[in-house]
């Protein structure tokens, strides 16, 4: 039985088509729907730019108090986007428990959050930027389908269907 379903976000162009499928699978089972957006940690090259332009003291401000505001304003962003993405279907929001917004690698974070809010479900897309090789699985589809101790619900992205040539 599922009673508690983790979507996995990652506010792309798709992700209102994804939130769709989750709302709807949270409908059909009465199950609470978790939402988790991961922030990649800033790579090399944005912290070096930025030691080039701040002070020392500034840059740790920054660390601590900035991302922390950042992190806020992103899962506010999450919840307005949820409520202009389902219209009329307003209420359904009501089915959502929580959302976070959690630094980290994407498959980590939502592996690690679906041990601990002990999900039923994960819900996520499953498209790659660059799908060369022939997959329409990107890493994080493919992290998550490969490590998660429950069922996945991957959801194929629009311009995969639309390129296919079977």
């Amino acid at each position: 039985m599922i009673r508690t379903i983790l979507y996995a976000t990652d506010l792309g162009l798709y992700a209102p088509y994804v939130l769709q499928h989750a709302v709807s699978l949270a409908q059909a089972y009465k199950a609470e729907l978790y939402v988790v957006h991961a922030v990649e940690p800033m790579g090399l090259f944005a912290e070096s730019v930025l030691q080039t332009y701040l002070d020392k003291d500034t840059l740790e401000r920054l660390r601590t108090d900035g991302l922390d505001v950042v992190m806020s304003n992103i899962q506010q962003r999450v919840l307005e986007g949820f409520r202009d993405e389902m219209g009329e279907a307003y209420e359904n929001l009501d089915l959502i428990r929580t959302v976070r917004v959690i630094r980290g690698d994407p498959p980590q974070v939502i592996l690690e959050q679906a041990r601990e809010l002990a999900v039923d479900a994960v819900v996520l897309g499953a498209h790659s930027q660059d799908s060369c090789n022939g997959t329409s699985l990107g890493r994080t589809a493919t992290c998550v389908m490969q490590l998660a101790e429950v069922p996945v619900y991957l959801v194929p992205m629009l311009q995969t269907r639309a390129r296919a040539d079977f």
